[in-house]
């Protein structure tokens, strides 16, 4: 994983729960930030530019202009309300939902702070042993509420694996049961089905 980013991944461990986030915008209504995507390299923010979004909601601004960090741009992110910048309390909730927005895309990420602001950028340079380091720390928002409670499954591997195949022999047979043939078992797709 980028160094950096592991820097400020340690500074606000463990990452926020799905949980933590919605209780935190249920505090912070109206939630928004600034924001302006810049060069590498380039740190003049001045949000004047036609790369920059002011007073918006992050989660759509993520999604909407995910092609400028796809081309190289990085994201310099700060709390639109009063002027300030974002401080220590925003950072773990940002980077708790740009991951949780930006996990569909399977992109690794790259986090800094950079004169109190958020840093996001795409890591190009991650490898699959970078990318499974980064999304290990975020894992949380994909259990849900409750990622810190045992779940039951066994810590011994072969135990576990024997429990998991269980458990998706199970939910096949339900689903089976519901929807006969059209049905595709396991992780399977389609196409993988029509190749055997």
């Amino acid at each position: 994983m980028d160094q950096k980013t592991s820097l400020i991944i340690k500074k606000y461990s463990p990452m926020w729960t799905n949980k933590q986030v919605w209780e935190f915008e249920q505090i912070n209504e109206e939630l928004t930030f600034d924001a302006e995507y810049l060069q590498p390299g380039d740190t003049k923010v001045s949000m004047k530019s036609k790369s920059s979004h002011q007073n918006v909601d992050i989660r759509e601004t993520m999604v909407n202009t995910f092609d400028y960090l796809l081309d190289g741009y990085e994201l310099w992110i700060t709390n639109s309300k009063n002027n300030q910048h974002a401080s220590e309390i925003y950072l773990p909730y940002l980077m708790a939902v740009i991951v949780d927005t930006m996990t569909n895309e399977e992109v690794c990420l790259k986090f800094r702070e950079d004169n109190n602001y958020l840093v996001v950028s795409i890591n190009i340079q991650a490898d699959v042993i970078d990318c499974k380091e980064f999304f290990e720390e975020f894992y949380h928002l994909a259990t849900g509420f409750n990622y810190d409670i045992n779940t039951g499954i066994p810590e011994d591997e072969t135990e576990a694996e024997i429990y998991l195949t269980r458990l998706q022999e199970e939910f096949d047979e339900k689903m089976m049961n519901m929807l006969g043939a059209i049905y595709i078992s396991g992780n399977n797709d389609p196409d993988s089905i029509k190749t055997k």
